[in-house]
């Protein structure tokens, strides 16, 4: 599986080229991967959570493919700590400080929220995590340079990029191929800013004078601040180098963000490519809608975290439910979704047995080869906890043969699934299966099961004086009140039973 170029079987689609493609690093032993990473002036939401987690989960199959001290993958996730929104939340939630005391507060709390709820979806941290606002210097350069060659000009204090100014080797404009769009099909979709200062519509700003109070750095053009496209640019250049192997990042970044990186990076290093692979996750939808404020389905980790639609999610459930979509499908994120993801890592929990250095098996890793096709691996540890149960019943108890449970074969299935699970960064052994109880039990004081009781046994003599209103009327009270009925036959006497419990 392993040839001198450095391809271990690994397989990824190329948004570049359309294709699913070998994996080749261009230096083995430095295997280079970036990722847009957050804009810190809210809190994460669930859409933010994908990448986050699909690119943790390519990370540790790049760590597993090419290991230390041999090899070395290098993992870079930036934080966007200058931009307009974060100047707005700033002044909105500290009116009485200064602007950039205010911008600092609010960057130093939501990115310590970002780690705070990545690391509770158990993604690893990346090995640099670079912030905008500490390459200024790096970003002002790659202007300069692209200025004095004739890729961007100034005007009004504005730097922007001239895309007409980048062609391919036949004359044709080389702007675009990423996204594959017409021209016509950018300007639409870019929603582009008409100014009376751009040469093109197209055009698109690299560095812009700031307003008063706002942050800013000297530059050859005037005090300002960059654009979003460039800081990206400089940081991948800074940290991997003028070209790198992979670049990822969500659906909704491959124009105009995506798109724009490539054309500056490139005329900025007079290089072929920025990155070779080019790879991205899809859409997420929450309850089959587009995740909205206005749609009222706009969630955040965090939410989920502490308690979204009655419950307050682990991360491991929260990881699993992303993992059980392909990571280039679209997904729709919900209720049941969550469901189905508890209800199989319960199913896993007493299946799995940790044993130190076990790799997963053949089956799973050649689903993690292609193309990171995590649905087929989770098939492939549902077949594994068959194969223990189906073995459980006739294995010697686990505390009376502990070196057994490493060495003997009938184990094999247990060991193999956690193992799976581990390397989809899920750690069994630490999962708790009882939190889904607890928090149900929690809900219930003595005086809410009183009620229940009261009005459950109210319900049951409306019904049998047929008055169907009153007992519709109850069993809408107790619902409000997260209670579910369940209606069931006595097999002895045949008379209706009503029993109740909380709604999980």
């Amino acid at each position: 599986m392993d040839d001198q170029d450095g391809f271990k079987g690994l397989r990824l689609t190329n948004t570049l080229t359309g294709r699913k493609e070998d994996f080749v690093p261009a230096d083995p032993d430095n295997v280079r991967m970036y990722v847009c990473g957050p804009t810190v002036y809210d809190f994460a939401h669930i859409g933010n959570a994908r990448p986050a987690i699909v690119f943790d989960v390519l990370y540790r199959l790049l760590r597993h493919l090419y290991p230390e001290p041999d090899h070395r993958v290098t993992y870079v996730r930036n934080i966007t700590d200058v931009d307009d929104k974060i100047n707005a939340r700033a002044a909105e939630e500290h009116p009485d400080l200064p602007l950039n005391e205010a911008i600092g507060k609010v960057t130093a709390t939501t990115e310590r929220q970002y780690h705070e709820d990545v690391a509770a979806l158990g993604c690893l941290p990346p090995d640099v995590e670079p912030r905008a606002t500490e390459h200024i210097p790096e970003m002002v350069e790659m202007i300069a340079t692209l200025v004095e060659d004739g890729h961007a000009y100034a005007a009004e204090g504005h730097v922007l990029f001239d895309v007409k100014s980048w062609k391919a080797a036949d004359g044709s404009l080389a702007y675009g191929k990423l996204s594959r769009r017409s021209l016509d099909d950018m300007i639409a979709g870019a929603r582009v800013e008409v100014a009376p200062y751009k040469r093109d519509p197209m055009d698109f700003v690299l560095w812009k004078p700031s307003s008063r109070g706002e942050p800013s750095w000297p530059s050859p053009w005037g005090e300002g601040r960059p654009g979003w496209h460039i800081e990206c640019s400089a940081m991948a250049k800074k940290h991997l180098g003028e070209t790198f192997d992979i670049h990822g990042g969500g659906l909704d970044l491959i124009f105009p963000h995506h798109e724009n990186e490539i054309a500056q990076s490139r005329c900025a290093n007079n290089a072929e490519r920025m990155a070779k692979y080019w790879v991205h996750n899809g859409f997420l939808q929450v309850e089959g809608r587009k995740m909205a404020k206005s749609e009222g389905n706009f969630v955040t980790i965090r939410e989920l975290l502490d308690g979204w639609e009655r419950l307050a999610w682990p991360g491991e459930v929260i990881r699993f439910a992303m993992l059980s979509t392909h990571y280039r499908q679209p997904i729709d994120f919900s209720r049941r979704a969550l469901e189905q993801a508890a209800t199989a890592l319960d199913g896993f929990a007493p299946c799995a047995l940790a044993a130190g250095g076990q790799e997963p098996s053949e089956e799973f890793v050649e689903a993690m080869l292609d193309d990171l096709n995590t649905p087929r691996a989770i098939a492939e540890l549902h077949r594994l906890q068959k194969l223990a149960q189906a073995e459980m019943s006739s294995l010697p108890d686990q505390v009376s043969a502990p070196k057994a449970m490493d060495t003997d074969e009938r184990y094999l299935p247990m060991r193999k699934l956690s193992a799976g699970l581990n390397f989809l960064g899920i750690d069994i052994d630490a999962y708790d299966r009882s939190w889904m109880e607890r928090q149900v039990n929690a809900r219930l004081s003595a005086d809410h099961k009183v009620k229940a009781d009261e009005l459950v046994a109210a319900r049951g003599v409306a019904r049998k004086a047929k008055d169907f209103a009153e007992a519709d009327r109850i069993r809408d009270e107790l619902d409000a009140m997260g209670i579910q009925l369940k209606d069931a036959k006595d097999p002895d006497t045949g008379e209706l039973v009503t029993t109740w419990e909380v709604k999980r």
